[in-house]
C-alpha cells in the first residue's frame, strides 16, 4: 500500500507535478491509481490479535493555465477492514470494523522563478467507521511545500502538513528532497505528505529495464470517528506506527506503473477515545508485517 491508507496515501496529484513542469499553458495530465494492503495477524501486548486489509482508489488532474501557474483536483477513497482476536484491552470485543476515507483534493502549483515552486495543497476528507455519523467525521487542512531547484541531479525545500483531524489539530514538517546521487541512485520521499504524516525517506536504485527497488520509512498517524452503535458510541480510534518498507518497482511500457512493497509496522498504537476526546482504551501491537501491491496509470 504504502500510498494513503497505510503508506498510502494520500494527495495523488502530487505524483503529476513532474510531469507538469515545463509543459505548454493548457495542457493537462492526469493519474489513476489503485492499491492494495494486507497487515498480518499481529499480536497485541495485553493479548489478542489484530489484523486489517484494505484498498485505495484516486485519480488526479493537473492542468497547466499560465507558465507560472497550474492548478489540479484529486478524488480518493479509502478502505479498510479490521479484524481482532477477543482483544483484553477493549473489553475482549473489537473496537472498531471496517473504516472508511473519502477525500477531496486541491493541488495548486506556483513558480516565482525558473529554479523555484510553490505548492499548496489543501483538502476535505470524512473519516468514519461504517455505521458512523459523516457530520461529525470532518477532517480538512493542507500541504505546503516550497523547492529550489540546486542543479540538474539535486532539489531541497521544506514542507509542512497541517491538518485538523477527528479532536485535535496535528502538524508535521518534512523536508522536501530529490537528489539523484548517480549510478542509479536516488534520495527522495516516497510518499505524498498528506494528514497522517510527512512524506518520508527513500533510498532507490533504478537497473535495467525500468525495473527499481528502494528502501525507507516513515511515520503514519490517523484517527475516524466510531460506529455510533459500537463499543464506544460516536468515540474516535486511531491507529499509528512507524511503517519500514522495502520497494520493489516495474514500468509497464511508457504510462504504466507497479509497486510491490514489503513493511514492517514498529511501535504500532491503537487507542479509542470517547466523543469528546477523552481516552478510554488503548495498546501497542508487535511489529506487524505488511504486504501491498500499487497500480498506476499516468496520461
Amino acid at each position: 500500500m504504502l500510498r494513503r491508507t497505510w503508506l498510502a496515501a494520500t494527495l495523488a496529484a502530487l505524483p503529476c507535478l513532474p510531469l507538469a513542469q515545463g509543459l505548454p499553458p493548457g495542457t493537462v495530465v492526469g493519474s489513476a491509481t489503485l492499491t492494495g494492503i494486507a497487515v498480518l495477524d499481529t499480536d497485541l501486548d495485553r493479548g489478542g490479535s489484530v489484523n486489517w486489509a484494505g484498498g485505495v482508489a484516486s485519480a488526479s488532474l493537473l492542468r497547466q493555465m499560465t507558465p507560472q501557474f497550474a492548478a489540479g483536483v484529486t478524488l480518493q477513497y479509502d478502505y479498510q477492514s479490521w479484524s481482532f482476536d477477543q482483544p483484553p484491552a477493549f473489553g475482549g470485543v473489537a473496537p472498531w470494523g471496517d473504516i472508511l476515507q473519502p477525500r477531496v483534493g486541491l493541488t495548486f502549483v506556483y513558480a516565482p522563478a525558473a529554479d523555484w515552486r510553490v505548492v499548496v495543497s489543501p483538502s476535505v476528507a470524512w473519516a468514519y467507521e461504517s455505521g458512523a455519523s459523516t457530520g461529525d467525521a470532518l477532517e480538512y487542512g493542507a500541504v505546503v511545500v516550497a523547492s529550489r531547484v540546486f542543479s540538474p541531479t539535486l532539489t531541497l525545500g521544506i514542507g509542512a502538513a497541517i491538518y485538523h483531524q477527528i479532536d485535535e489539530t496535528k502538524t508535521f514538517p518534512f523536508l522536501a528532497i530529490d537528489w539523484k546521487i548517480g549510478n542509479g541512485w536516488r534520495l527522495s520521499n516516497p510518499f505524498p505528505a498528506g494528514p497522517v504524516g510527512g512524506a518520508g525517506l527513500e533510498l532507490s536504485y533504478a537497473f535495467g529495464e525500468g525495473w527499481e527497488t528502494g528502501v525507507g520509512g516513515v511515520y503514519r498517524s490517523y484517527q475516524f470517528r466510531l460506529d455510533r452503535d459500537g463499543p464506544a458510541p460516536n468515540g474516535i480510534g486511531e491507529n499509528r506506527a512507524i511503517p519500514l518498507f522495502l520497494r520493489l518497482s516495474r514500468n509497464i511500457g511508457r504510462d504504466a506503473h507497479v509497486d510491490f512493497h514489503v513493511a514492517a509496522l514498529v511501535n504500532g498504537r491503537l487507542n479509542v477515545k470517547n466523543q469528546d476526546g477523552n481516552d478510554l482504551a488503548s495498546d501497542d501491537y508487535a511489529t506487524a508485517p505488511m504486504l501491498g501491491l500499487t497500480l498506476r496509470y499516468r496520461f
